[in-house]
This record gives structure tokens, C-alpha cells and sequence, in this order.
């Protein structure tokens, strides 16, 4: 089932609404490398960096409204390195398989695009992440690198993590 999302940037008000999504997210251990007690100020400065935007994803049908998921792009190193951005998503564990993240990801990579970005790479990548890495390669990603043992995970233990990258 795919609900159509409205994508729109983040305002001030829908931290306390994507900080649960990130909490959400982060307790299983699986996906995200942050530690369990990350703070609503810390987690402001992770998703917020400088030099980044964000936006939410509202939903629609019986959901309408209510943020099921979130994104951020920054720069993926300064000076040279700055016309390859990075970027962070998560979707709400109730709002999973409503085509949420692969809005997010398309709106993302137009964007990042419209902002003078020319590719868009991830470090981090969790390779026991399957929807994760089958939607990045849906919409063009490859995997140009594997980095192994690089992520804890909290059932499986050390796994490998990809570096995924396309260009823009």
C-alpha cells in the first residue's frame, strides 16, 4: 500500500514528533549507530547540522498528518568534498511499507540536486539493513565499497557496512 506523503522542511515544532521516530528507530540496535542515550538537544545538533536541510514526510489516508518519517542532507566534507552530500533518513515503524522512504529518497536526491550537489554518497549503510539497501539501489545507488564488521548490531553482532554512491 503506498500513501501519497506531502514533503515539507522541518519546522521547530516537529522535533518532539521526529525525536520519537528517532528513538523508535534507534531502540532495536539494527539501523542507526547513535547510542541509546541520545538526548532531544543532541539529537537537534545530529539532524540539524550545519549546513544541512531537513524535511518531514506527513501522511495521508488514515494517517494524514502525522510525520512518519524524516530526512537530512549536509555536505559530505567541506571545501573540495562539498559538492558530495550525505544524508540521513528514518521512517516511523508503524508508517513501514507505505512507500514513505522511497519518497523521501527521491525527494531528497531532487533537492540535494536543485542546492548544486553532484553526487550523493552514504557511509554507513547497514549491510543486514535489506529494505534499506534494495531501496538505495532503487533509485540508483550502488554499493562501491564494504566495510566489514563496522557496525555493532545488537542481535547479530559485528556485520559489515556499505558505502553506497551515485551520482546526481
Amino acid at each position: 500500500m503506498t500513501d501519497k506523503a506531502l514533503i515539507r522542511p522541518l519546522e521547530e515544532a516537529d522535533f518532539a514528533d521526529i525525536f520519537e521516530i528517532f528513538q523508535a528507530v534507534l531502540a532495536p540496535g539494527d539501523v542507526f549507530p547513535y547510542p541509546e542515550s541520545t538526548t532531544l538537544e543532541q539529537f537537534k545538533e545530529i539532524w540539524t547540522p550545519p549546513g544541512s536541510f531537513s524535511y518531514v514526510a506527513l501522511c495521508d489516508g488514515e494517517l494524514r498528518g502525522k510525520i512518519g518519517g524524516a530526512y537530512y542532507v549536509k555536505p559530505q566534507w567541506p571545501g573540495r568534498g562539498s559538492h558530495v552530500a550525505t544524508a540521513t533518513y528514518m521512517v516511523a515503524p508503524w508508517a513501514r511499507g507505505r512507500g514513505i522512504g522511497l519518497e523521501l529518497g527521491q525527494h531528497s536526491l531532487g533537492t540535494a540536486r536543485a542546492c548544486g550537489y553532484r553526487a550523493m554518497q552514504f557511509n554507513l549503510v547497514i549491510s543486514t539493513n535489506k529494505p534499506a539497501v534494495a531501496l538505495w539501489q532503487k533509485i540508483g545507488f550502488k554499493i562501491v565499497g564494504t566495510v566489514p564488521q563496522a557496525f555493532d548490531h545488537a542481535n547479530l553482532g559485528p556485520v559489515d557496512t556499505y558505502l553506497m554512491h551515485r551520482l546526481l
